[in-house]
């Protein structure tokens, strides 16, 4: 889960910190029209938060970040060839957006499912962790590789190629959650199994 985060966040941040350079040079954006659209897409990384959060209660945390890295991993290769019309880019753009918000936001509960409540703070301080690291790794790695490319085509392959993993990561974790629910359900039943001799006593000693 750990490398699943860090993976969504260096990639969104990345592309974050570099969104209005990139509508620029790789697209034909003006200047003006490319701080508008680093604008609006800030609304919709809040709306990903809300959206995909919600959604996920629907489809199941799994489900929703198998669809993440799905997305993503496609998305991100694409943007340098969005040129015309604009809006094509606009809108990949503001998916990657939401993706990345809803990644972020779908953690806390994630976590929930995964391991309870009862130490979900301190689960989530480690978690977040990968959030620090892929502050400074998504920026530095894109930069590193626009100085020595002079474009971010190929760094955005490369963040194609970390989505496919975590898109991988996000398939194998689901054994991981059968193995939890197998055993939770096993600890369960020495405590159900008391109860039901207890009924068939009393049941037998009314007779």
């Amino acid at each position: 889960m750990w490398l699943m985060l860090f993976i969504n966040i260096t990639c969104g941040i990345a592309i974050i910190s570099v969104a209005s350079p990139l509508a620029q040079e790789s697209v034909g954006f003006t200047a003006g029209a490319a701080a508008t659209l680093v604008g609006i897409l800030g609304a919709f990384n809040g709306l990903g938060r809300i959206g995909w959060a919600s959604f996920s209660d629907y489809i199941g945390r799994p489900n929703t970040y198998t669809i993440f890295f799905s997305i993503q991993l496609i998305a991100f290769p694409l943007l340098p060839y969005l040129k015309e019309p604009f809006i094509f880019f606009s809108i990949v753009m503001a998916i990657i957006y939401t993706c990345y918000g809803g990644g972020f936001a779908s953690i806390p509960a994630y976590i929930g499912d995964l391991f309870g409540t009862k130490q979900l703070g301190a689960i989530h301080g480690y978690i977040l962790t990968a959030w620090a690291a892929a502050g400074l790794a998504g920026p530095l790695f894109s930069s590193f590789i626009r100085d020595i490319t002079g474009n971010y085509t190929q760094s955005l392959m490369v963040f194609s190629g970390l989505f496919f993993i975590a898109f991988i990561i996000s398939l194998l974790i689901r054994k991981d959650i059968q193995q939890l629910r197998e055993k939770k359900t096993y600890l369960l039943l020495p405590l159900s199994q008391p109860d039901l001799n207890l009924n068939l006593t009393e049941s037998q000693s009314k007779r």
